[in-house]
């Protein structure tokens, strides 16, 4: 295939994409193919050189192909199946007060943070506990407080009468 048959096949492939991660990819080879060193491609860009590098490398070996974004699986679990059932477990089942957090009631990114570290000794970034919770079906929602020994009846007449009153003065 002719250099101007490749620079072809890539603006249309340019034109076809809807990713802007794909698009850059299939720019950078083109404007290789059309003389530029990769050093000027990755300042055009604003990407580092071994990235460019290696999309140049990928076009080498496998054409367009080699251009397709992988998966990023991201690092390897810390803690086991085993382990993450437990900390199931624990968090649905448990009040951070129940395993060891004095007057701690409510379970916090912090306080699973800590508890991991103290079971395990596995060190998390809060992001990483937020991350591992959703994946284990976990949503957050925020606290909200209920006076055990609160009257509804009272509290009703408060909203209904007492706080328009206030509200006026």
């Amino acid at each position: 295939m002719t250099t101007e048959q490749e620079i072809g096949k890539l603006t249309e492939a340019m034109k076809e994409t809807e990713s802007t991660r794909m698009y850059e990819r299939y720019l950078a080879i083109r404007l290789h193919l059309e003389g530029r060193t990769l050093t000027e491609i990755a300042d055009i860009l604003g990407r580092s050189f071994p990235a460019i590098s290696g999309y140049w490398k990928n076009y080498r070996k496998n054409g367009l192909q080699g251009l397709e974004l992988g998966e990023y699986p991201g690092g390897s679990k810390r803690l086991s199946n085993e382990q993450e059932e437990r900390l199931k477990q624990v968090i649905a089942e448990k009040r951070p007060v129940d395993v060891g957090f004095e007057a701690k009631y409510t379970w916090t990114l912090k306080l699973i943070r800590a508890w991991i570290l103290r079971e395990y000794s596995e060190d998390y970034t809060l992001k990483g506990v937020s991350k591992m919770l959703n994946r284990l079906g976990f949503s957050y929602t925020k606290a909200t407080y209920t006076l055990a020994k609160a009257n509804p009846e009272e509290q009703e007449q408060f909203r209904q009468v007492t706080l328009p009153e206030l509200k006026d003065s």
